[in-house]
């Protein structure tokens, strides 16, 4: 405690100054001043010792996370040289194919970073690769949520943040791969103009806007430079840090286990179990990051030459999170219609623009539909089995051989050459899967999930197949079993089974008409949501296998004094 700089005499009832002690502070008692006005020693104690579950499908946001790290700390690099201009000059650097050509300023910095600046051509492959993997590494994650129902109440703010985080990621890989205006990015950039003029109505001056006059115009890259280096990376540290905050404020999510409830958090604390993990880990995707980069060549823009809108790359894919767009407007059949003095474009709008809103709606919405499928409003903290949601995963898998089936198809022309296919051939064939494929997909796993859940049912009545086939002296052949612990019986039976929903009357006991809950159509759509889960096991049905058991073991010892034998 720090010393009184005056002090009250006895016998007199003045105040005796004294001066203040100095020189008594130093390094040591830092932390203290910091913490006295911060207040970091409350925030440490809680946060350090914050409790977190333990399972390998956790890391996947983790790889996003420090992928986006990555990516701030490569480029910031990139910034330092690259030149957003369109401007023309007259390339006079070390690749000695292209001296004398004109290019833009934009495509001559982007290829001084890659054979001039020492250690460009590293770190700007490091950046690309990055790109791809937070993009993948964020699409995996959002799958696991939906899968296990890691969205449900109280999350369902988070997972629409996360939507916005994966609609953010996607345009930050579009603008980014966009700026070195070379023949493959400006391909792209010309596929998302026709995405932009389909628009009806608008899509003309959203042209004009964009790109500041008639495409390509002459201010398209500074301002995907602004977009990418400015706008969307702040917008990603935002939500980046809500997400997180959400995630500590609500708690982890953990799987079904023993000793696991909605009412606490079994795993390690942050500091130092989680903390050396997470740290050792970061260094695992970097240096994995740092590896590709030096050892697979990315985008070698040198190859595909300065954008020119009167060329077009022959074989040209965007990067792969873009490839289901690209698909979807290559499948969709040619139709449009002349309204008025203006031509409406429909196989662009209906699979381009309308596919990626019909898709980020769907995602932003599913929280919410599977609550009022259910009508469940309960706070859920344990994550589900995916086999324990069949029609939820069923809906899932539908929607990854959806979007697979476009993937597919925005590489057509690449699988034809490659396999001497015809392209018309697996156009239509496409046109018919994208349809039939998420059809064919849903049946097969709910049927798959509900299968598992039989096995589920049966494995905790009866116990684990062992293997041995054990032969009565009667010549009866039956499987032993071995039983489950309490332990494993509560994990495979610990899920919620929701009653479905049903319809409300119309009217009071009066005759009076009255508003409904649950309608006709909402009961039947609850039924086919519900309806076809096997139900777990009751306490009556487990009381009643444990006697069997003893009973079928009794008379087998019974029935003899011979041993049994076994056969393997």
């Amino acid at each position: 405690m720090a010393k009184a700089t005056t002090t009250v005499s006895d016998d007199r009832a003045v105040i005796e100054g004294r001066p203040a002690e100095h020189g008594k502070g130093g390094p040591a008692k830092a932390p203290k001043w910091v913490d006295d006005r911060v207040g970091l020693s409350k925030i440490a104690k809680f946060g350090l010792r914050k409790v977190f579950p333990d399972h390998w499908s956790f890391l996947l946001g983790e790889i996003a996370l420090y992928s986006f790290v990555v990516l701030l700390l490569t480029g910031v690099f990139l910034t330092i040289w690259f030149k957003p201009s369109m401007a023309e000059i007259t390339y006079d650097g070390s690749y000695q194919l292209m001296k004398g050509i004109a290019i833009s300023e934009a495509f001559a910095s982007t290829l001084d970073i890659s054979f001039d600046i020492r250690g460009g051509l590293l770190i700007r492959q490091i950046h690309h690769w990055a790109a791809l993997l937070f993009v993948a590494s964020a699409t995996v994650h959002m799958l696991r949520v939906f899968f296990t129902g890691a969205f449900r109440k109280p999350r369902e703010v988070n997972w629409l943040i996360g939507v916005g985080l994966l609609g953010l990621s996607l345009l930050a890989g579009f603008s980014g791969y966009s700026l070195p205006d070379d023949l493959l990015s400006g391909t792209g950039l010309r596929f998302a103009d026709g995405l932009i003029r389909s628009i009806p109505i608008i899509g003309t001056w959203a042209e004009f806007f964009v790109f500041g006059g008639e495409y390509p115009g002459n201010l398209i890259i500074s301002r995907l430079y602004m977009v990418h280096i400015l706008l969307i990376p702040g917008l990603l540290l935002g939500l980046i840090a809500a997400h997180l905050a959400l995630l500590v404020y609500h708690k982890h999510t953990q799987y079904p286990g023993p000793g696991r409830t909605d009412n606490n958090v079994v795993g390690y604390p942050l500091f130092p179990v989680y903390a050396a993990k997470a740290g050792g880990f970061f260094f695992i995707v970097f240096g994995t990051l740092v590896l590709f980069g030096g050892l697979f060549q990315i985008n070698p823009i040198w190859l595909y030459g300065p954008y020119d809108p009167a060329k077009v790359t022959a074989g040209s894919q965007p990067d792969w999170y873009m490839g289901f767009a690209e698909g979807a407007v290559r499948l969709m059949p040619p139709l449009e219609s002349v309204i008025g003095s203006t031509t409406w474009t429909w196989s662009v709008l209906i699979p381009g623009v309308g596919g990626l809103g019909i898709m980020f709606t769907l995602l932003a919405l599913w929280p919410f539909v599977e609550s009022w499928l259910t009508g469940d409003n309960r706070e859920h903290h344990i994550l589900d089995r995916p086999r324990n949601a069949p029609t939820r995963t069923a809906l899932g898998v539908a929607g990854m051989t959806a979007y697979a089936m476009m993937w597919i198809g925005g590489a057509n022309d690449i699988i034809a050459t490659r396999f001497g296919l015809s392209l018309n051939d697996i156009t239509i064939f496409l046109r018919i899967m994208v349809f039939a494929g998420p059809v064919i997909a849903f049946l097969v796993t709910r049927r798959l999930c509900l299968s598992l859940q039989r096995a589920d049912r049966e494995r905790a009545l009866h116990g684990s197949e062992s293997g041995q086939i054990i032969m009565t002296p009667e010549g009866r052949f039956y499987e032993d079993h071995v039983p489950l612990s309490k332990d494993e019986q509560f994990t495979l039976t610990q899920h919620i089974q929701y009653p479905v929903l049903e319809e409300d009357a119309s009217t009071t006991e009066d005759g009076l008409p009255k508003k409904r809950e649950v309608s006709g159509l909402h009961a039947k759509l609850s039924a086919w949501y519900l309806g076809k889960e096997i139900q777990k096991p009751s306490r009556e049905e487990f009381e009643g296998a444990d006697h069997h058991g003893d009973e079928d073991e009794d008379s087998a010892l019974d029935s003899s004094d011979e041993k049994p034998s076994i056969e393997h």
